[in-house]
């Protein structure tokens, strides 16, 4: 069966959607509010407007019109709200051979990077994210956010600049 024939609506088709689109989509709300329970009831909601929309979505088309559902989800959710992206922090390893200093100026420099990496403006923030955490390409990133490839590696660049003024080279 080609992508053409595949109805939304059939249970299989629906879930495997889920499954191979859910997590990227969590984690595209969540770098924009930086609230994991937001980002879940965010993704639900999506899937459920999918869920009662089927008949009008082509399988081709699910994928850019969960995002666009997602992104205007969050708008909605959201409003005028300032946006700090907040990480957990690691587990510490048990054992290990390092210093107690290089651990110690491990957690500093995390600690200072996840600082750096939230003060970024949230266009930056999310494009840096999608890129090296999610290991997307920049024609998938600018796919997700609704912009240029052009665009996607303007706000790359201004966040790795921004990212070596703050933290220097490493």
């Amino acid at each position: 069966m080609n992508n053409e024939s595949k109805s939304v609506c059939e249970q299989k088709t629906y879930e495997a959607l889920y499954t191979s689109h859910s997590k990227t989509l969590f984690n595209f709300i969540y770098y924009k509010c930086g609230d994991g329970q937001l980002a879940e009831d965010i993704v639900q909601d999506a899937f459920i407007k999918l869920w009662k929309n089927c008949s009008k979505v082509q399988f081709d088309k699910a994928r850019s019109f969960l995002f666009t559902v997602a992104r205007n989800l969050f708008l909605n959710a959201v409003a005028h709200k300032k946006i700090v992206l907040q990480h957990e922090a690691s587990p510490v390893k048990s054992i290990t051979n390092e210093t107690p200093e290089f651990i110690m100026e491990e957690q500093e420099f995390m600690d200072k990077l996840k600082r750096t990496i939230a003060d970024l403006p949230e266009k930056q923030r999310e494009v840096f994210l999608l890129s090296r955490i999610d290991k997307k390409k920049y024609s998938e990133i600018a796919e997700i956010v609704g912009i240029s490839i052009k665009a996607v590696e303007k706000r790359m660049s201004l966040a790795l600049i921004t990212l070596r003024d703050k933290l220097g080279d490493i």
